[in-house]
């Protein structure tokens, strides 16, 4: 369809920015609400509350305005250095292994530890983002995983899950 130079357009409406926005709007609207539930003590006059308020009230102006901005047509820039066409649909494959990962990890750190998981983690991210070199991602996500439990355990106090490496780590 074409249209002649002097008619009227009608702004392009970016879904994600919209969902962004509604996104924005909830979690600021929560932030606001669970500020009104907070304890305030006698003896402090300003009391927990302010900081809630305001971040919640921030965020919902902001998704009023990206709201205003989306349906006047605004559409974000890329950046300078960025190779990606915006206007090419997401890859949801990708989306979703990387979310399949995530929920298996999610759901295995307690049985089999954080080493293990993290190492799956890593090596699964790895492959779904396109890495073809399974043996190396699975030992420099071994090295990263058992690394950073490490780190937690001794140097953070923290104690992570070792699954089933529990003695061995």
């Amino acid at each position: 369809m074409t249209t002649s130079p002097g008619a009227p357009t009608t702004p392009r409406r970016d879904k994600a920015q919209l969902g962004l926005a509604a996104l924005l709007a909830v979690v600021g609207a929560y932030t606001f609400y669970d500020a009104t539930t907070l304890r305030v003590g006698f003896g402090d006059p300003v009391g927990p509350r302010l900081f809630p308020y305001v971040i919640g009230a921030g965020t919902f102006l902001l998704a009023v305005l990206l709201v205003v901005a989306t349906l006047r047509g605004d559409v974000p820039e890329a950046e300078a250095g960025e190779d990606i066409d915006l206007s090419q649909p997401a890859d949801w494959r990708t989306v979703l292994t990387l979310v399949g990962v995530l929920a298996f990890t999610v759901l295995t750190v307690s049985f089999l530890g954080w080493a293990v998981s993290g190492a799956i983690l890593f090596a699964g991210s790895a492959w779904a983002l396109g890495s073809r070199t399974v043996v190396r991602d699975v030992l420099v996500g071994a090295v990263l995983s058992v690394t950073s439990w490490y780190f937690f355990h001794e140097v953070l106090g923290v104690a992570l899950s070792p699954g089933i490496l529990d003695g061995v780590l």
